[in-house]
């Protein structure tokens, strides 16, 4: 058996199509683009590569872009000060914080001065709540995006045994409720979790987050089981250059598996996407208009 490949960057295009669609839709009616700030602080290079591609991909769907860049030593109570502003701008309709935050910072302390209604990122207890008890929230964008991945090539997950590997706030969690909310019968398993390959070759669904390169074997995989590699390693080669890998060893798996999403081209291109997702429906919430099917 040789896996379908899940191509989610194709995925992704065609959901960035399809706000684009909807931005103009909600232009037409509200008289205005939806906003979406991104605050950086600082200068992590990985964290400006990604702010670059959010304002590159938010202008391209027709979205108001308005970055906010502030110097790696500004103080926790100034960047408060502008997360409140956000909050209060009307021209805003989703936050987004880049994280990780300088070590003087409260992450947690920010997160939670963010409006949970402009919570894009759906990192908000609040929000975190919504998702628990199964009310209108948003969901962080990378387990969010899984779902939409899972349901594209699978349909109804009802019944289906998922094992979900990683226990994160911002992956393992939210993905757990999600696919409980389809109605699977999900486990969360982590680092102590005890003899975690026999519980994942019980899997009709994996989802591997849990940041180590290669960890989860072709061997461990039920054959026909979709896997969904959330991971992002970079593995150094013996010539010094490096690649990226997922935390599934991709041949092994591909060769025992249903469907598999690739790293990259996996699950990543779709982390933007869904947060421009979030924030078109966080724009509908707010002028009170009906969410746009297909989102």
């Amino acid at each position: 058996m040789t896996a379908a490949i899940i191509d989610g960057k194709a995925f992704a295009a065609g959901l960035r199509a399809r706000i684009a669609e909807g931005v103009a839709r909600f232009v037409a009616k509200a008289g205005r683009k939806p906003g979406l700030a991104v605050v950086l602080v600082g200068e992590d290079p990985a964290s400006q590569v990604y702010v670059r591609s959010k304002g590159k991909m938010t202008v391209e769907v027709g979205m108001a872009s308005l970055e906010h860049k502030l110097d790696a030593a500004t103080g926790e109570a100034e960047l408060l000060d502008l997360v409140a502003k956000l909050n209060a701008d009307p021209d805003v309709d989703g936050i987004l914080v880049q994280l990780p935050l300088p070590k003087h910072i409260d992450e947690a302390a920010v997160i939670a001065a963010i409006n949970p209604d402009k919570d894009v990122d759906g990192f908000h207890v609040v929000n975190a709540g919504r998702l628990a008890v199964g009310a209108d929230g948003f969901v962080p964008c990378t387990p969010l995006g899984c779902l939409m991945l899972l349901k594209d090539q699978l349909g109804d997950l009802s019944g289906l045994n998922a094992v979900v590997i990683g226990r994160s706030n911002i992956v393992g969690k939210p993905m757990a409720q999600l696919l409980l909310k389809e109605s699977c019968t999900v486990t969360i398993a982590h680092s102590r979790t005890k003899d975690l390959p026999a519980v994942v070759r019980n899997a009709d669904i994996v989802v591997a987050a849990v940041g180590r390169a290669e960890m989860v074997k072709g061997d461990w995989i039920k054959p026909g089981a979709t896997v969904i590699d959330v991971g992002i390693n970079r593995l150094a080669l013996p010539d010094g250059k490096t690649r990226l890998v997922g935390d599934v060893a991709y041949d092994e798996a591909a060769e025992v598996a249903g469907a598999i999403t690739p790293v990259p081209g996996g699950v990543g291109p779709m982390t933007i996407a869904v947060l421009l997702r979030n924030t078109l429906v966080a724009a509908h919430r707010r002028e009170g208009l009906a969410i746009p099917a297909g989102l």
